[in-house]
């Protein structure tokens, strides 16, 4: 099976997970009975343990409606998503036609298709929405986006044939993994500046009270002995929400800042319970 063929994610997403792989990979169980990751986002996890056949079952899910939509579509009517994306082109005006339509009455293939365009020709992959819940991330004026990638679309919908995908809170999905279970944890990062904040990823913010309560869910898998794996902004709030914690600090290049000179590699966390050394 050729790399194309592998299962990878297909929408490029804000503080994705590919470059740290390689470390957390090694950290991952060698096998699991039943993956949870509760903040999917654009998935580099999730299908890079299912490209391995790392766990026996999934769970996955996100706050984010539309994107579980999207994930769910893709896994039960992929044929239909790329039917709806093959009709978008990389247009000014399309996308901006596009991103102001309320996609609540469209089928679930259309509302996928509508995500994975804005997602390819939108600003760096950021997924944002404003007080009201719109989204609104501007045009991102790439040259030539790859708006249908028929071939990683059916990768991806084979490797989420048998997966669970849900939308909701992390605590609810996190009530039920056992020793023998594995949870990946990738929750929008603690704002290191003023600049740095793009929590607004669904329709409430991920904030201060959120952050403590995933602390403390956290210690709860410790306390279970699930094994479990954290990451997330390496700054002084973190450092005291995990204090007592097995703490590691990795390199990532992360390039979304409103400051061009603060784009680059930044310090973040990795949390470990249970996992790795």
């Amino acid at each position: 099976m050729h790399d194309r063929a592998r299962p990878a994610p297909f929408l490029k997403w804000a503080g994705g997970k590919r470059q740290l792989l390689p470390r957390i990979l090694q950290l991952v169980p060698a096998r699991i009975d039943t993956y949870y990751e509760p903040f999917v986002g654009g998935g580099a996890v999730f299908f890079a343990l299912a490209a391995r056949g790392r766990f026996r079952r999934a769970v996955i899910g996100d706050a984010n409606a539309e994107l579980v939509i999207c994930y769910q579509a893709v896994q039960q009517d992929v044929d239909g998503v790329i039917a709806a994306l093959r009709k978008y082109r990389n247009d000014h005006d399309e996308y901006y036609r596009v991103r102001a339509k309320d996609p609540a009455r469209w089928s679930p293939a259309a509302r996928a298709a509508r995500v994975i365009f804005l997602n390819r020709c939108g600003y760096n992959g950021l997924y944002r929405v404003n007080s009201k819940g719109l989204f609104n991330v501007p045009f991102g004026r790439y040259r030539r986006p790859l708006i249908c990638d028929e071939e990683k679309l059916r990768a991806a919908a084979q490797a989420l044939r048998t997966v669970r995908i849900a939308c909701g809170d992390f605590a609810k999905a996190l009530a039920k993994p056992r020793p023998d279970d594995f949870v990946y944890l990738d929750p929008p990062y603690v704002p290191i500046s003023a600049t740095s904040s793009f929590t607004a990823y669904a329709s409430r913010d991920f904030g201060t009270a959120a952050q403590e309560r995933l602390a403390e869910t956290l210690r709860a898998l410790s306390a279970r002995g699930v094994p479990a794996l954290l990451s997330n902004s390496d700054c002084a709030t973190t450092r005291q929400l995990y204090r007592g914690l097995d703490i590691e600090r990795i390199r990532a290049r992360r390039a979304i800042n409103s400051v061009a000179r603060r784009r680059g590699p930044v310090d973040e966390i990795l949390v470990k319970v249970g996992v790795g050394g």
